[in-house]
């Protein structure tokens, strides 16, 4: 039974008012893949009544639910409201996997700050607590894509009295707790994994970090990349401390991070008696597509080590691994083929990424992830303990599961972890078992300047796993590939380093369909150096291509076959010749990356000049 949505839906549970009500910007799926569903059913796990106002809209659907005991609980969905609704380029998208019927435009920009904004005027007095992806990467003054400028943070914009940042379980537990004991929510100021807003603390206490301001960074670009990385220090559950930050005449205060939950609270979580589909009022506009991605997946891991500059994991689920147990992962798996709709092939079995399935090392444990260097790169730490042991055990269990035909792993994968497990095993069950004709790895570019900025391992460990991959394929008598993700227009990619990866591509023959442009989102180390062009933690000056002309010619030269894309390459040529910042020493190989025009183009380029000789 889904949680209630519509007075009707309390009348029938004889509800006269919810203890919470959860506000979303996304349609209401009770799947453990959706924030909301987890807050939801956690909640009524522990005796709470709850309710659900999925994408309101009008004052009605914000009163639908009548006024909660304790407080609206508010998230912008799965994924920051701007990412869903702009392009990189700024272009509104008709289409939201996160909306029934996939239609578009049915949260709002800044959805976070406008629930906020609708539900103190309708319910002046009643608490609002806030959460989810969204709400966590703007819990501090962050750089903003879309406006083109430092915000305060989003407790600041959206009036709300608490902010719940990372996964959050533990922290919601706790307040729900605190405000059942009759703790009033503007007093509860000591749960970790929280932020709120206070009067200005002059003399930072013990344990306590300060960062510039608001009205500091907003005007210093120096001064904000260095307020990143301040922030950026403390999140870790063994030595982080409070992190403050004024924003006028008041402090935002970010308490420590919450301690990453146990095995046995993670399989707690997943246990919980979600429908694991979509409300049937979605139903008319054919569902909600994001479903289908995960209908038949199991998630077995959060956090991850790998901790890429331009991902928003390392600030929002952690560094620090948390897995579930093999029963609850085989147990989730009885449910999918318990399914009508089941096949017989569980989709995904992963996380993050996929192959990390315990902390990087046991000093972590201790004393926590190193602030000063990452586990995998630019090498890996010496400390470092790569295991597939436990996932394998995992893999195993559910490819023999009655019912089951296939399990494909599907999340991405780190190569360099792989190789470093030297037994080979689980390379060579991968390939056997659990690639479905391809897999995903990401070496995003081939440069050891872009590589660093992004905190990726050089090239050479992508090239030692693909070696290892097409032999085991051979050994398996498979024909299987690789699916190489490519990013450009990256903080210190220059346009010489797209035309060394386009070249380095077209000798390999490797032709790639999709290429992901640089998106600055917020609370990320990359989107501090697109902002500020600096390194947060060196302040080191970096490369960022900002201009329009720029990105387009680096993200044509990943696309160097099209013939489309002729144009943009030729100029792009042109340019870092005119520059002399070519950095491929065979000038052929480059004019080889130019696209054959074809004879409808040829056509057009022939009419065009035409058209000029007849002018003169």
């Amino acid at each position: 039974m889904f949680l209630p949505v519509s007075r009707r839906e309390l009348r029938s549970l004889n509800i006269e008012a919810l203890d919470f009500i959860c506000v979303t910007g996304d349609a209401y799926v009770d799947h453990p893949s959706f924030g909301t569903a987890i807050v939801s059913r956690l909640l009524e796990s522990r005796g709470f009544t709850v309710g659900v106002i999925a994408q309101p809209v009008s004052d009605a659907d914000y009163t639908e639910l009548g006024v909660p005991n304790y407080c609206f609980m508010v998230s912008g969905g799965n994924i920051d409201s701007m990412v869903a609704n702009y392009t990189v380029s700024g272009k509104k998208r008709h289409k939201d996997d996160y909306s029934a019927g996939g239609k578009g435009g049915k949260r709002p920009d800044y959805a976070v700050n406008a629930y906020c904004k609708t539900l103190k005027r309708l319910f002046p007095g009643v608490g609002i607590v806030i959460g989810g992806l969204e709400a966590s990467l703007r819990r501090f003054a962050h750089y903003d894509f879309w406006a083109d400028k430092v915000l305060p943070s989003v407790l600041v914009s959206s009036g709300a009295d608490l902010l719940v940042y990372g996964m959050a379980e533990l922290t919601l537990t706790q307040l729900a707790d605190r405000l059942k004991a009759g703790d009033a929510l503007s007093e509860i100021a000591d749960l970790r994994g929280t932020c709120r807003i206070t009067e200005p603390i002059n003399t930072p206490l013990g344990n306590t970090v300060q960062c510039d301001g608001f009205e500091l960074v907003f005007a210093d670009k120096r001064r904000y990349a260095k307020a990143c990385a301040v922030q950026y220090g403390e999140q870790d559950e063994v030595y982080g401390k409070t992190v403050i930050q004024r924003h006028g005449n008041k402090m935002l205060v970010q308490n420590p991070p919450q301690r990453a939950l146990t095995e046995s609270e993670m399989d707690g979580v997943y246990a919980l008696p979600f429908t694991r589909t979509y409300h049937p009022v979605y139903e008319k506009d054919g569902g909600v597509p994001a479903l289908n991605e995960v209908e038949f997946s199991v998630t077995w891991t959060r956090g991850c080590f790998g901790s890429c500059n331009f991902c928003s994991i390392a600030v929002h689920q952690g560094r620090r691994i948390q897995s579930r147990s093999e029963e609850s992962v085989v147990s989730e798996a009885g449910l999918l083929i318990k399914n009508r709709g089941f096949k017989g092939y569980i989709h995904d079995v992963g996380g993050p990424t996929a192959n990390f399935g315990q902390p990087s090392c046991k000093k972590q444990l201790r004393d926590g992830l190193c602030k000063s260097k990452k586990c995998l790169a630019p090498a890996a730490c010496e400390n470092l303990e790569a295991s597939h042991e436990k996932y394998l055990r995992v893999l195993r269990r559910l490819r023999g599961l009655k019912g089951v035909k296939k399990v494909f792993v599907r999340s991405g994968i780190r190569f360099d972890y792989v190789m470093l497990d030297k037994d080979g095993i689980f390379l060579k069950e991968l390939v056997a078992n659990h690639v479905s004709g391809q897999i995903k790895a990401a070496p995003e570019h081939i440069k050891p300047g872009a590589l660093a900025c992004m905190g990726k391992p050089p090239i050479e460990a992508y090239l030692e796993f693909e070696k290892a991959f097409f032999a085991e394929t051979k050994k398996a008598g498979k024909e299987q590939y690789i699916v190489p993700y490519l990013m450009s227009s990256h903080p210190g990619t220059t346009l010489g380093d797209a035309v060394d990866l386009a070249v380095w591509l077209k000798k390999r023959g490797i032709r790639p369909e999709q290429v992901q442009d640089f998106y600055p989102t917020p609370g990320t180390i990359s989107t501090a150096m697109y902002y500020s062009g600096l390194d947060p933690f060196t302040l080191k000056k970096v490369h960022v291509p900002k201009s329009d002309g720029e990105r387009a010619m680096q993200r044509a030269l990943l696309q160097y076959y099209k013939p489309e894309n002729r144009g943009l390459v030729a100029k792009a040529l042109a340019v870092t010749k005119r520059k002399n910042i070519l950095v491929s020493k065979d000038n052929s190989d480059v004019k080889k990356i130019l696209p054959e025009r074809t004879q409808e183009a040829k056509r057009e380029v022939n009419k065009k000049s035409g058209k000029k000789r007849k002018k003169r």
